[in-house]
């Protein structure tokens, strides 16, 4: 049978788009058709432990479906996680993957991203294709002054102000430079500041919540600077929330090192701040790293016996709250 939590669709620099999967058992078939069939495009499989397809020929300029179907009947309906964007390249969806009672999590309804302030026009005009209701802001204030999002005017989304100060860590970039601490000083300090997010955050967590069902079937979209940790542990608490098992919101989580790369925000981070942090011991800061997402987990059941336990206690999101956002964001 597919597994439908395994399905990637990744849409190359030349257009094509490039889908893998797996199945069990391995040998099982599987055939990929675009949801949009008018086009005329060309389908070349690869064989082996993980099954692909390539596609060639696919229009630009628009976000493009597939149906997966596998030899047994069952079928998925998926599409590329990233949204092309020049200037916030780790914007994706999170939806599409199996949560609670094998359901779905819908696509083009739960968003996430890194800062908005360097959107181009066409950026711009992509985002309003997604019809976003809500956009909830992770970052710190002064982020947020000093970087303005750009967001569509046809169809403003109402945006959330939610400022999320990494606890007594908020001066970690400081703290590295004075300390000298280096890579192993800059990963605990990373391992804390998630700790923090479960720990200190709460009020900020579940006003994301509360601002996601107080709008009917919202598209939302939450993001902080990178889209990378206080956004990386709010996708994670609501794909919990959806019933999407842990080794697949790590796996999401994960996805963000596939475009925000380290290399190529070391400099521009050293620009922004005016540190003196070496390339090494910055560089775990900029990563991403399952040990972050965990740290958070891991003081959550510590805590609270179960993540189920800290959305109830800790975050106020009881039985009726999650049955509502099931019921909208799972088919």
């Amino acid at each position: 049978m597919l597994i439908p939590n395994s399905i990637n669709i990744q849409r190359e620099q030349n257009g094509d788009y490039q889908i893998e999967w797996q199945t069990d058992p391995t040998n099982t078939a599987v055939t990929v058709m675009p949801l949009d069939t008018t086009l005329t495009v060309q389908a070349n499989y690869t064989t082996g432990t993980h099954g692909g397809v390539r596609f060639t020929g696919m229009p630009s300029g628009i976000r493009h479906f597939f149906m997966i179907s596998d030899q047994y009947g069952n079928q998925v309906i998926a599409s590329e996680r990233r949204i092309d964007l020049v200037g916030s390249p780790n914007f994706r969806d999170f939806g599409g993957y199996h949560g609670a009672n094998g359901k779905q999590v819908k696509w083009g309804y739960l968003f996430r991203s890194g800062q908005l302030a360097e959107l181009n026009p066409d950026d711009i005009n992509t985002i309003d294709q997604l019809q976003l209701d809500l956009v909830l802001d992770f970052r710190q204030v002064s982020e947020q002054e000093s970087e303005q999002s750009r967001l569509p005017s046809n169809r403003r989304p109402t945006i959330y102000s939610l400022p999320i100060s990494p606890g007594d860590h908020s001066n970690f970039l400081d703290h590295l430079s004075d300390s000298n601490a280096g890579p192993e000083g800059a990963v605990q300090l990373m391992i804390d500041i998630n700790r923090d997010f479960a720990e200190k955050q709460t009020t900020v967590y579940s006003n994301m919540f509360k601002h996601i069902l107080a709008t009917d079937d919202a598209r939302f979209l939450i993001h902080c600077a990178a889209g990378k940790d206080r956004t990386g542990f709010g996708a994670a608490l609501i794909l919990l929330a959806l019933g999407v098992p842990q080794d697949v919101v790590l796996r999401d989580y994960m996805l963000t090192g596939q475009f925000f790369i380290p290399t190529k925000q070391t400099a521009q981070l050293q620009r922004k701040y005016q540190i003196n942090i070496t390339e090494q011991a910055l560089r775990p800061v900029l990563e991403t790293r399952e040990a972050y997402l965990l740290a958070a987990i891991h003081s959550i059941e510590q805590q609270f016996k179960s993540v189920d336990n800290y959305l109830y206690e800790a975050l106020k999101l009881g039985p009726a709250e999650i049955k509502e956002l099931r019921h909208r964001y799972l088919s």
